[in-house]
């Protein structure tokens, strides 16, 4: 534990941190798996407006530094490729 009371905050302040993290996280993977299981279902319509809601939802994540840019336009861009081959299909 902690000793000094510059690292006790810190340790409180990561607390913090990591509660917010994970709620953004899950909000990230349940954006995500809208679109997947719209995209096995076959339904152009709710994977598109899901898309576009795992678009905000991953930015805003890259946003707030939860996830790396990188990582959230490598995720958006598989979406798009998923839901485009889709409509290719349809």
């Amino acid at each position: 534990m902690a000793n000094t009371k510059q690292a006790l905050k810190r340790h409180r302040q990561s607390l913090k941190a990591r509660s917010r993290n994970r709620v953004v996280k899950s909000h990230v993977k349940n954006a995500v798996k809208a679109v997947r299981s719209a995209v096995q279902a076959n339904d152009l319509d709710q994977a598109r407006e899901a898309l576009q809601r795992a678009n905000s939802v991953l930015d805003k994540a890259a946003g707030k530094g939860v996830i790396h840019k990188n990582n959230a336009h490598r995720r958006v861009s598989r979406l798009n490729k998923a839901v485009n081959k889709m409509a290719q299909m349809q």
